[in-house]
């Protein structure tokens, strides 16, 4: 090989990821892998959906034409519920899972979205878990990730899966950037995976890996990581 010829790397998202994933390995997450051509079950029913939300209308819901009531996923959630689920059969429960992968989201795209991206997803089951536990794991996860001096809040919110529900922001040039949502699993979505609501308790979170990315390095357009820009291998 000519010794002016330079080698490739791993695309920064692949490298944030095996550091994602460290650091929830060492808090006792269990990593969960899933299909992205998800059935309407796992990706919208088990979740606690309406059959009416318009999340699944096609605005924002890539639908299978010759796969009815299937769909590609638009979010990772459905990875951790499948995970959930098949440790609730095996009685591994309390148990702990993390994913990160594409999903996908017909919408329009600007600086801060796109209709295909990454998200980072998790879930805690358990007796006695709370929201702070949810609290501490994401605080110490986004410490470890975007360092020690970065501003978290935490806001309430509302999803169909969780109650409480609290979205995440994180300070990014000077504004609040939403990296995703989170809280505790409500009721329906445990006893949809199987388990009793009166006895254990969770939390879940969804956020935008992409825009970990976008805070850790100062990209300003999340649309520059699927581009080939060559300029990301320098990160």
């Amino acid at each position: 090989m000519d010794k002016e010829t330079k080698k490739g790397t791993l695309h920064p998202l692949s490298l944030l990821a095996e550091e994602a994933y460290q650091v929830f390995s060492e808090m006792g997450f269990e990593i969960a892998t899933g299909p992205e051509l998800e059935s309407e079950w796992y990706n919208f029913d088990v979740l606690n959906v309406p059959k009416d939300h318009p999340a699944r209308d096609m605005q924002d819901t890539f639908w299978i034409k010759d796969r009815k009531d299937h769909v590609l996923r638009t979010h990772t959630t459905s990875v951790t519920g499948r995970a959930i689920e098949q440790a609730g059969k095996e009685g591994r429960v309390p148990c702990a899972f993390v994913s990160i992968g594409k999903v996908f989201r017909n919408e329009a795209t600007d600086a801060t979205h796109e209709m295909q991206f990454y998200q980072i997803d998790g879930a805690m089951v358990g007796e006695d878990i709370s929201i702070a536990d949810m609290k501490g794991v994401l605080t110490h996860f986004y410490k470890k990730m975007l360092g020690e001096d970065t501003v978290i809040e935490f806001r309430p919110s509302f999803f169909p899966f969780t109650e409480p529900s609290i979205e995440v922001f994180a300070k990014f040039r000077g504004k609040w950037l939403e990296l995703g949502g989170s809280g505790m699993l409500h009721p329906n979505v445990l006893r949809n995976l199987g388990l009793d609501p009166v006895k254990v308790q969770g939390f879940a979170f969804g956020h935008g890996f992409d825009r970990i990315a976008m805070v850790r390095w100062g990209i300003s357009d999340v649309r520059f990581l699927y581009q080939g820009d060559l300029r990301l291998n320098q990160l």
